[in-house]
């Protein structure tokens, strides 16, 4: 039943009534508006200005890159444990987080300042504590320094990670710790200053975008030199040339570790960009993303189709090591590179993997997680072939950096390994070793239930 209003009921013209007081006071309604939209309107050009704009996704991009690039220290620890023999995973989770510690402290301490205040086109900067502005500080510049500081010191810790890896199982921990604190406190930001921060690399024209000479292959220099001095692990060779193999403990935390790192390197390739405040930033960031993907699975694949034709087995060490060669190979020019290139770039970096690690054995170098072909090897062939793709670049200038980055690093690295060898010792005893260093150091074994093989 419908119910109908004449309009001259009482209830109609109320209804009348109070719509014309409400049309009266709508403009009394607007005027009070008026001041606080105004404020607003005047507040917004500030508020959204491009500069601002451009400051907040900048500190984004050095935050989101520094957190994954941080993550890849998880990635490492995971990669040595799965590598090592069960009765060493214990000594090398505690390496792995004591040398990211280490890493940090010595890097607000000298490393930062000495990578970036006042090279000026020389060989390195001025040592002394890092600071950023106080609390609520505006108008850093492009970026915020914190952040900035934070991003370059995850890379400083990365290349303190490729060290443990490769002397593994028989180096003791405090004089690995002290190493440490000098790559990471002073030959790493020296060598780093000489391209990033300004110094007489970059005034010459070398290019290494994110770091596979300036991280990686610095990290491999360091590690080969241990690795000579060191000796190889008791029982990896015979006498008569043979290399005994020696079985990680856990494939699945080995692919796990691989897995961390390749995420983690879209922060390490991809925040090397160094800008995401414009429509051009974030297309070459998505460039560099697919580029790193496409290299690591090239280096995936070209190590397995080479080992199941060598070995007639696919090895998956080999497979997770072509992986890392893979994106170490396209780290120094993710950028120009056409997807096709990035397959082939990684590709070789995988190949490479599967040739260096048997060429090791052959001098007896004992690398336990293949960090020197992964690292050194890859990284050197990398930045070699940056003109490739980047024709602004020259092959005489990449190779100039190459070798003088690698004689720095093997030189300083081999006297202060001879430091600590004549010191405080530098490798277990052969009781310790074959005891495992996790009773002999650590005191806790990572998996007491299975005994020690």
């Amino acid at each position: 039943m419908t119910l109908k209003m004449s309009t001259k009921s009482p209830l109609r013209l109320g209804l009348l009534a109070a719509g014309a007081v409400a049309a009266l006071a709508l403009p009394a309604f607007a005027q009070d508006a008026a001041a606080p939209a105004a404020e607003a309107a005047a507040a917004a050009p500030e508020f959204a200005s491009a500069a601002q704009t451009a400051f907040i996704f900048n500190t984004l991009l050095f935050l989101m890159g520094g957190f994954l690039v941080m993550w890849m220290a998880a990635g490492f620890a995971m990669l040595e444990a799965g590598l090592v023999r069960s009765k060493n995973v214990s000594m090398q989770c505690l390496k792995n987080i004591a040398l990211y510690s280490t890493a940090g402290i010595m890097f607000w301490v000298v490393g930062y300042s000495l990578m970036y205040t006042d090279v000026n086109g020389g060989y390195f900067g001025t040592p002394m504590p890092y600071s950023w502005p106080a609390a609520g500080t505006a108008n850093e510049g492009d970026y915020s320094v914190a952040s900035d500081w934070f991003f370059q010191m995850v890379f400083c810790a990365t290349t303190a990670s490729i060290v443990s890896g490769t002397l593994a199982e028989r180096i003791k921990l405090w004089p690995f710790l002290i190493f440490t604190v000098v790559l990471t406190g002073i030959l790493y930001p020296i060598t780093g200053s000489w391209q990033w921060g300004g110094g007489w690399l970059s005034e010459a024209g070398f290019s290494d975008f994110a770091g596979s000479t300036l991280v990686h292959s610095v990290g491999g220099w360091a590690a080969l030199s241990g690795a000579l001095l060191l000796g190889a692990r008791k029982g990896k060779y015979t006498a008569d040339g043979k290399v005994i193999p020696m079985p990680g403990s856990s494939m699945p935390l080995a692919t796990l570790g691989t897995f961390i790192l390749w995420l983690g390197w879209f922060g390490f390739n991809g925040a090397s960009q160094l800008a995401m405040g414009s429509n051009g930033d974030a297309s070459d960031i998505s460039r560099i993303f697919a580029n790193t993907n496409l290299a690591a699975c090239g280096g995936v694949v070209a190590a397995m189709i080479v080992t199941q034709i060598l070995y007639k087995k696919v090895d998956v060490t080999m497979a997770l090591n072509g992986a890392l060669a893979g994106l170490v190979s396209i780290t120094a020019e993710p950028l120009m590179p056409s997807p096709l290139t990035a397959i082939v770039i990684g590709a070789i970096g995988g190949i490479i993997v599967v040739f260096a690690v048997p060429m090791l054995d052959k001098f007896k170098i004992d690398d336990v997680v293949g960090a020197i072909p992964v690292h050194l090897m890859a990284g050197i062939w990398g930045t070699l072939i940056v003109p490739f793709s980047n024709p602004d670049m020259s092959y005489g200038t990449q190779l100039m950096g190459i070798a003088s980055i690698g004689v720095f690093t093997f030189v300083t690295s081999g006297i202060l390994w001879l430091v600590l060898k004549s010191t405080v010792g530098v490798r277990a005893s052969e009781e310790q070793e074959m005891m495992g260093m996790d009773m002999a150091e650590v005191g806790v074994e990572a998996y007491p239930e299975f005994g020690k093989a």
